[in-house]
């Protein structure tokens, strides 16, 4: 370790994992002491010309001077940082700190020379990238705001590392050499940068444990049942395009075949690269299989094993040293507790997963933290294949079980970029970083519709998942997702419902929807349901229970022509002879109408209408191949604890119908002759019409793609964040420097809250306290009448229902009677805290409110004063910076704002003036993370202006942000 004599204990919050372009991991950490026999290794395998390229000579060893100088350091003018692989360097990096003459100095100055030495092996990977990241993060903590290189001309990498860092930076070229000057001060280019190389190497690690090109299951049991076995016939029986192993420690010496699958007793006994392995063994041997992947050169791991976090304190930390391990060897893991993951691409067929049947191909990414709840979805699919919409597939199934290292936010990297995703499905029971989920899910759902449903919505999370305190109620976290773009649904019905739809549909223009069908009394459900939602609907058009197919044809084709409209939703009851080909003519009508005009949405209601789906549905159902093999009986095998929740295997079906009701007469499809049978996908750009057995099911999930809709039409021209000519931030910026140096955390008197406040042109009206009737005599004088007397007890503050406050009052008589009658009633003086404020012009009381939450990050809250917010919990709320545009879109969110404009003939207030006083609030919070909580109430909007009675301010140091930080995983919990 470091000697007694070095300025800084080591800094152990430096370490990180980073994931690297090409999807493997590296451990960055800093170099000591005890590094150097690491450090000489790695120089020998460096070449000779990396080597120049480093020395500017060349440099065959480094001497024992060099090894020592590399290997010291004192954390603050002299850092290194390497990135290890197996507990091996593959790159390093250190800065020196110098003066303005070039020669080494401390602080005050705060420039330094920074050189980068990768492994020819892994360079091309990103390794450099990711430790300049680092060490500038690093150099900034330590005072350190310029750094300086000097780069051969023909280095280009790395020239070509510093250029697209995204830096501010000068170049000049003298005695030969590339001298290269970087402001480490983080720009938006910067921050992009750092972000799309986050993007694409998250992405790509995702991947490579979805597209492997070869999968060994490590605890295959020799006889059928068990988890191993289970997912080994699973993978094999779906097709898998790659290669597939098997294996055992227990199997007997000479056994090279596992049911047809080659079979191994060791990892390390496959001749060839393995990508991906399954590991499904009992918890206490993980860690062995861990070590044989790494040693092999697996890429990622499966860990369906369980007796992890989930079982306790003992499991968490069996949890956090499998992430460690694993990540040791740069390997990624999905699980432990996992169910599995699918991957229904046909270049790749893969079901490494407890499900035992392949899903259809589809546009539809899934993913879910529970194995159950996963099992359910899969299921719902399947039997929505078979008997209510069958409008898609899956393209990608992963269950993360604990998550303990990729979770949702890796898959939404994959998802964002996938050709072969339309639509994101998630069930969630926790997030571990909700500002990066909401960062991508922001970009993602500018792209392709997100929707989740969330679990332990009202209590703890999982026992196996590490969550961020938050102080923010469930309703404020679920209103910031849908500012992201996120569609929220509450139960895994409405999940499929909405997935369903947006998969195969255009979104809506508006919400404007044509109702017609063969039923006046369902329409008039849907035309209620519509109201209901929001939705602006037409009155319903009764074809009557005679209507023909072609009667179908023709309202539909004149709806979707009617410029009027923006969706149109079918009803549909039985005819005579159910399942007859009477349902497939008027499939095919209402198929043939969309495909003439497809720019607009169509949803089908129907009630039991037996061959209806089906024919819509067509060959796009969701419904699983049909099965190749018998289902062999389970038994109790000696195998791995089976994650909580996962139900038994049950039979394979052979059509949609054995899993969804009655069966309507259709063959099931037989298996190719020349392998696994895997259905087709529908052909691109198909417009599938899906359908729905109510119509409340049906109108939400029109609402929810309506609403979307919307929102990323509004995401197209987000607004601006405005500045103000009269704010002082450096003045702010004293004054609370000034403040926190009294203490860790204080809440801000009376007039330190109207400087501060003031800052930022926030002016609030002065209350002067009134401990005696003269006091308030006196302070009335000093404001000048009319004024209001209020008591600001804690529990009668903003009270004025309870009689707390007198307004109005004109005179010195009128405001003793009143102060006499305040003490009568509540008590004496001291103990109600009476104030003297001057009057504000009459208006609608509010309330604003922004505050830093350690999970969330930095929100801004907006209300009515009073009963709207504190018992109805009438609150909207946007993540800070808040723009024009947003703050505008805040006023109108809460169910109380037709009071603001005008509600029953009274005088519409200055929207414009309250939503420019948003817009400071959120400046001041945004520009300062030390103010970790303002409330404005009452803030009074009358016509002409805004009044600020009542303020409160809160400061502390600014909490720890990882995200605007290097790239780095989430440390094993």
């Amino acid at each position: 370790m470091q000697t007694t004599s070095d300025r800084h204990e080591y800094p152990a919050h430096w370490e990180a994992d980073v994931v690297l372009r090409d999807g493997g991991t590296a451990r960055i950490r800093p170099i000591t002491v005890d590094d150097a026999e690491r450090l000489v290794s790695f120089y020998e395998q460096v070449s000779d010309e990396s080597k120049y390229y480093r020395f500017f000579a060349p440099y065959p060893r480094l001497s024992a001077k060099d090894v020592h100088r590399f290997t010291h350091h004192d954390f603050v003018d002299r850092v290194g940082l390497a990135a290890t692989v197996g507990g091996e360097f593959i790159a390093t990096v250190r800065y020196d700190r110098i003066g303005a003459d070039g020669a080494p100095a401390s602080a005050p100055a705060d420039e330094a020379e920074v050189a980068f030495l990768v492994q020819d092996a892994h360079q091309g990977r990103g390794v450099a990238s990711a430790l300049l990241e680092h060490i500038g993060a690093v150099a900034r903590e330590r005072g350190i705001r310029r750094f300086a290189a000097e780069v051969l001309p023909a280095n280009t990498k790395m020239i070509k590392v510093f250029t697209d860092a995204g830096y501010t930076q000068k170049r000049s070229f003298e005695d030969g050499v590339v001298r290269l000057e970087l402001d480490l001060e983080p720009t938006d280019r910067s921050l992009a940068v750092q972000y799309a190389r986050e993007q694409r190497a998250e992405a790509r690690s995702v991947q490579r444990l979805l597209a492997p090109g070869a999968v060994a299951v490590i605890g295959a049991g020799r006889t059928p049942g068990g988890v191993g076995r289970s997912i080994l016939d699973n993978i094999r029986d779906a097709g898998f395009t790659g290669r597939l192993y098997a294996v055992n420690g227990a199997l007997p010496e000479g056994q090279k075949e596992l049911d047809g699958v080659p079979a191994f007793r060791s990892v390390r006994q496959i001749d060839g690269p393995v990508d991906l392995a399954v590991v499904a063994v009992p918890a206490e041997r993980v860690p062995e299989v861990v070590a044989e992947c790494g040693e092999h050169g697996v890429q990622g791991l499966v860990v369906v094993s369980a007796g992890y976090a989930e079982s306790g304190p003992d499991g968490r930390e069996r949890q956090r040293a499998l992430v460690r391990q694993a990540r040791t060897y740069g390997m990624r893991i999905i699980g432990p507790n996992s169910f599995g993951v699918v991957n229904t691409s046909p270049g790749v067929r893969l079901n490494a997963s407890l499900a035992p049947e392949m899903p259809r191909p589809g546009r539809i990414g899934l993913f879910a933290q529970s194995g159950a709840i996963g099992v359910a979805l899969l299921s719902r699919l399947h039997r929505r294949g078979g008997g209510v919409t069958g409008v898609t597939g899956v393209s990608a199934f992963v269950s993360s079980g604990n998550r303990a290292d990729v979770s949702g936010n890796d898959l939404l990297q994959y998802w964002y970029e996938d050709p072969d995703t339309d639509v994101v499905l998630m069930y969630l029971e926790s997030i571990g970083n909700p500002r990066k989920f909401t960062r991508l899910a922001r970009r993602t759902a500018a792209a392709k519709p997100l929707v989740v449903v969330q679990g332990a919505r009202h209590g703890a999370g999982p026992r196996g998942h590490a969550v961020r305190a938050t102080r923010l109620p469930h309703a404020t976290v679920s209103a910031l997702l849908r500012q992201a773009g996120v569609i929220r649904v509450d139960t895994i019905t409405e999940l499929v419902d909405a997935g369903l739809l947006l998969a195969r549909q255009p979104l809506p223009a508006g919400p404007r929807v044509a109702i017609l069908g063969n039923s006046e009394s369902l329409g008039l459900l849907t035309h209620d349901a519509c109201l209901a939602e929001g939705l602006r609907p037409h009155r319903p058009l009764d074809l009557t229970t005679a209507a023909s197919a072609a009667d179908f044809h023709a309202a539909l084709s004149r709806a979707l022509a009617d410029d009027s409209c923006d969706a149109v939703v079918v009803t549909a009851i039985p005819a005579v002879g159910e399942g007859s080909v009477g349902d497939a003519a008027l499939a095919e009508a209402l198929r043939s109408a969309v495909a003439a005009a497809p720019s607009k949405p169509v949803l089908v209601v129907h009630v039991e209408l037996g061959g209806l789906a089906e024919a819509l549905s067509a060959a796009a159902s969701t419904a699983p191949q049909t099965a190749t093999a018998a289902t062999a009986p389970q038994t109790a095998a000696t195998a791995p604890q089976m994650p909580p929740g996962t139900p038994p295997r049950p039979p394979a079906v052979t059509s949609p119908a054995a899993a969804s009701g009655p069966a309507d007469g259709a063959p099931p499809e037989p298996p190719a002759a020349d392998g696994p049978s895997v259905p087709a996908a529908p052909p691109e750009g198909t417009h599938l019409i899906p359908a729905y057995p109510a119509a409340e099911r049906a109108v939400r999930a029109l609402a929810q793609a309506v609403a979307y809709a919307q929102w990323r039409r509004d995401a197209a021209d987000p607004g601006k964040v405005p500045g103000y000519e009269d704010i002082d931030e450096r003045g702010a910026a004293a004054l609370i420097e000034g403040l926190l140096s009294r203490g860790q955390g204080l809440t801000l008197g009376g007039e330190e809250t109207c400087d501060l406040l003031g800052t930022y042109g926030i002016h609030v009206h002065r209350a002067l306290p009134a401990p005696t009737p003269d006091a308030a005599a006196e302070a009335a004088r000093t404001l000048g009448y009319p004024v209001a007397l209020k008591a600001t007890a804690p529990h009668l503050r903003h009270r004025a229902d309870l009689g707390g406050v007198r307004l109005d009052l004109a005179d010195e008589e009128q405001l003793r009677r009143a102060y006499a009658e305040l003490t009568e009633l509540f008590g004496a003086p001291q103990e109600l805290r009476p104030v003297v404020q001057r009057m504000a012009p009459r208006g609608v009381d509010t309330v604003v409110r922004a505050v830093i939450d350690p999970a969330a990050g930095a929100v801004l809250s907006f209300g009515l004063a009073g009963a709207a917010s504190q018992l109805l919990g009438d609150m909207a709320h946007r993540l800070i910076p808040v723009t024009d545009r947003e703050a505008t879109s805040l006023v109108r969110s809460i169910r109380t704002a037709p009071l603001l404009f005008g509600w029953r003939g009274s005088a519409p207030v200055d929207t414009p003036a309250l939503e420019e006083l948003m817009l400071r609030v959120s400046r001041l919070v945004h520009d300062h993370p030390e103010v970790v909580a303002v409330t404005l109430e009452p803030v009074v909007v009358a016509p002409h202006g805004v009044s600020v009675l009542g303020a409160s301010v809160r400061l502390a140091p600014p909490p720890a942000r990882d995200d605007l930080g290097p790239r780095t995983l989430p440390v094993a919990y």
